[in-house]
């Protein structure tokens, strides 16, 4: 069995015991009570972020360099944390919504063991230039909400040439049952408001929009991405890696009564170098379908290698996607292997012991990638293996 360099401890032990930083300037006040029964206090909030970013900065004497990219739409502020110096460039995100928090947790265990002085550690920097970005939504994060805070009224004011268009589709400002009352708060789905145009600036006749269509960059949790990825592409002419982390409900291993730990996928938007894709065409020079197969076969390959255990039900994610307005279409068509993670339930969903299980799910997937890349292993799989991971289902099989 091959050395790990990750430890599944890490700040997933320390999270439930850290204190308050003074930061007082830069917090929001958290509801009193969340839209579910279930505590969070096992994940990292704002606070919690802030000041283990901080540690790990310092203990790490200056191979972790933590930056503020941009503010939250409440003012909060989005890091991004880098470790190595390699040419070949990895950009992970995650809780682009609030309520899928078992990435940030993940990030910050993974860095903390990427800054060590380990044979293996030193040999990724080399080779590796790793950002993550563990909050990418800082107010949702604090409310364990999806969306973020921003009403439509706001929009208006920073693009007034939207003036008279209908809000977009991925806007929402009505009450839902049993969830967040998004009537008295209303907010976008940030994940949805990206265009493989960086540079696209909002017009009226790009909205409403709809899920098959690119989004806008209205959102200042979107251009700060946006502005991440872009100054990545300027430095070292591409990110050859995206991936995102996310939750989604509960599922199967198609053909089980297995219950899906992760489902991962490479497929956002159609091929561009096909008559599906071809309203992509200016994109098609760029894009890499069989190397995002790739870096999801490796991810799917790591969590495999643990045997019998509950990392080994493993699943694709929904296949025939067109959504350029997520990150993961956007980025794909601009040249980047992508990967999508999601793991089961939302954090109202798990208890303790899920918690923990999942994070080490998102920790070894995100491993055999790193791994992969930093060693050119990656360029040895078969793309075509990526079509023989199950999918995922609704339904238990008998």
């Amino acid at each position: 069995m091959k050395k790990k360099w990750v430890s599944t401890l890490g700040i997933l032990g320390l999270c439930t015991c850290l204190t308050l930083p003074v930061y007082a300037a830069e917090m929001v006040s958290k509801p009193e009570t969340h839209h579910h029964e279930n505590a969070i206090s096992g994940f990292v909030n704002y606070s919690e972020l802030q000041k283990t970013l901080r540690q790990i900065e310092e203990k790490s004497k200056g191979l972790v360099q933590v930056e503020v990219a941009g503010k939250s739409h409440n003012g909060l502020d989005i890091y991004t944390a880098t470790v190595g110096t390699g040419d070949k460039v990895i950009l992970v995100q995650s809780e682009i919504h609030g309520n899928e928090k078992t990435g940030t947790v993940a990030l910050l265990n993974l860095l903390q063991n990427l800054s060590t002085n380990s044979k293996q550690a030193q040999e990724i920097r080399e080779e590796l230039t790793l950002v993550f970005m563990p909050m990418m939504n800082p107010d949702a994060s604090e409310a364990d909400k999806r969306r973020n805070s921003m009403t439509w009224d706001e929009v208006l004011d920073k693009f007034p040439q939207l003036t008279g268009a209908t809000p977009s589709w991925n806007y929402l400002d009505r009450g839902i049952s049993q969830s967040y009352n998004y009537g008295e708060n209303p907010g976008f789905d940030v994940n949805r408001d990206f265009n493989p145009n960086l540079n696209y600036v909002p017009e009226a006749q790009d909205f409403p929009g709809a899920s098959n269509k690119p989004g806008w960059f209205i959102t200042p949790e979107s251009q700060t991405a946006r502005d991440v990825y872009k100054s990545l592409k300027d430095e070292y002419g591409n990110v050859d890696v995206f991936v995102d982390l996310h939750h989604q409900g509960m599922y199967y291993v198609e053909g089980t009564a297995d219950k899906v730990t992760l489902s991962l996928s490479a497929q956002f938007v159609p091929d561009p170098n096909t008559s599906e894709g071809a309203k992509y065409a200016e994109y098609a020079e760029n894009y890499r379908y069989d190397y995002s197969r790739q870096l999801n076969v490796a991810a799917y390959n790591e969590l495999q290698s643990y045997g019998n255990s509950k990392f080994t039900n493993i699943s694709l994610y929904s296949q025939g996607l067109d959504l350029p307005g997520t990150a993961l279409g956007s980025y794909a068509l601009n040249g980047s292997g992508t990967v999508l993670f999601e793991v089961r339930g939302q954090t109202q969903m798990m208890g303790h012991k899920e918690k923990g299980q999942l994070v080490k799910s998102v920790e070894r997937g995100l491993t055999g990638i790193i791994e992969a890349v930093a060693d050119g292993s990656i360029e040895t799989l078969n793309p075509e293996d990526y079509d023989n991971i199950p999918l995922t289902s609704n339904k238990p099989s008998n």
